[in-house]
C-alpha cells in the first residue's frame, strides 16, 4: 500500500515575510491521517485553522493567500507556495503549520530551506493509502489576448509532470533558459526545483514597495534583475533558474488541491491566479477527476513509492 505521510516530530523556522517585512516563527507539527495541509493562526486571541484547499484561496496577487472559507475579510495566510511546493516535493500528505502573521516567512526564496526543515523533523509513514487526485480529462483556462495570452491545461497522465514557458521583456531573464518540463516521479525535486528562487525587476518592485509589498524583499531571498542583468553577485543558481521558480511555484498552487495530483500540468505565461483558476475550474466538474488509492505500490506511477529520500 502506498501510505500517507507526515511528520516525526516538531521544528521551528524564523524569517521574515517578503511583502509584510514582518518577523514570523512557523512550527511544524505532525498531523492525523486524512488531516491534510492545515495552517492554524496562533497570533489570534481564539487560533483559527485554515485548511488547505481551492475553496479556500482568497487571493491570488503576488502569491497565493489562504483564509477560512476563502472570506477576504477573514484571518488570512499569505505567500504559502514555496512550503506547499517542498510538502509536495517529500510528498508530506498531513502537516499542521503554526503561524504567528499573517505571511510565511520567505527564508531564501526558494523551497530548500523547507526541504530541510521537513526531513530534518523526519518523515513518517502513516497506516492508511495515500489519497490522489487524478485528472480524467483535459481542462484548460485562458485569459488575455495576443502578447497578454497565458493559458494552463491539466491532462490525464499516469504521473505527474509540469511543463512551463516563460516570456519575459528582460534580456537578462531572456538570456536563461525559458522552458523546463519536470517529472515529479523523478527523484530530482530537491536537485532540479527546490533551489530555485523567487524574482524581481527593479522597476517593478519600486513600484510594489510604494504599494507597501515586498517590504522584506531582499537580495539575500530573491533574484534582482535591472533592465539587462541579475544584480545578485553570486548570479544564478541554475541556468534556467526562472522559469524553474514558476514550476517551483505551480507545483505549491496545484497542492492546494489538497491531494496530490495524477496529471500533466502545462502552462505558458501562467501565474498563482491563472493556477487557482484551472483547479477551481477542475474540480467544478466532477466528471473532470476522480481521487483514488495504490494497494499496490507497483501500480502507482514511476519514482511516487520514494519521493522522500533522505539527505
Amino acid at each position: 500500500m502506498l501510505k500517507q505521510r507526515t511528520l516525526k516530530s516538531l521544528t521551528r523556522a524564523v524569517g521574515v515575510g517578503i511583502h509584510s517585512g514582518q518577523k514570523v516563527e512557523i512550527t511544524l507539527r505532525p498531523a492525523a491521517p486524512n488531516t491534510g495541509i492545515v495552517f492554524r493562526r496562533v497570533d489570534l486571541a481564539t487560533p483559527v485553522d485554515i485548511p488547505v484547499r481551492a475553496d479556500t484561496v482568497c487571493d491570488t496577487r503576488m502569491a497565493t493567500t489562504i483564509s477560512p472559507g476563502g472570506d477576504p475579510g477573514a484571518p488570512k495566510v499569505q505567500t504559502i507556495e514555496h512550503l506547499l511546493s517542498a510538502c509536495a516535493g517529500l510528498g508530506l500528505d498531513n502537516l499542521y503549520v503554526d503561524i504567528n502573521a499573517d505571511e510565511v516567512p520567505v527564508l531564501d526564496g526558494s523551497a530548500a530551506s523547507f526541504v530541510f526543515l521537513l526531513q530534518s523533523a523526519g518523515i513518517e509513514l502513516q497506516n492508511v493509502p495515500k489519497r490522489f487526485l487524478r485528472v480524467k480529462k483535459a481542462v484548460e483556462v485562458r485569459q488575455g489576448e495576443g502578447k497578454r495570452l497565458m493559458w494552463a491545461r491539466l491532462e490525464p497522465h499516469h504521473g505527474y509532470t509540469l511543463s512551463f514557458q516563460i516570456e519575459f521583456d528582460n534580456p537578462a531573464v531572456s538570456a536563461t533558459g525559458q522552458h523546463y518540463v519536470f517529472d515529479m516521479g523523478s527523484g530530482q525535486y530537491k536537485k532540479e526545483i527546490a533551489r530555485a528562487r523567487t524574482f524581481g525587476m527593479t522597476k517593478d518592485i519600486e513600484l510594489m514597495r510604494s504599494r507597501g509589498l515586498t517590504l522584506g524583499g531582499a537580495m539575500d531571498n530573491a533574484i534582482v534583475v535591472d533592465d539587462y542583468r541579475v544584480l545578485n553577485a553570486d548570479g544564478l543558481r541554475y541556468d534556467d533558474e526562472f522559469v524553474k521558480h514558476k514550476i517551483l511555484d505551480a507545483i505549491g498552487d496545484m497542492q492546494v488541491a489538497g491531494y496530490p495530483l495524477l496529471a500533466a500540468y502545462t502552462s505558458f505565461k501562467g501565474g498563482h491566479a491563472l493556477n487557482n483558476k484551472l483547479l477551481r475550474a477542475l474540480l467544478a466538474d466532477e466528471s473532470a477527476y476522480d481521487i483514488v488509492t495504490f494497494e499496490d505500490e507497483a501500480a502507482a506511477p514511476r519514482g511516487f513509492a520514494e519521493l522522500a529520500p533522505a539527505w
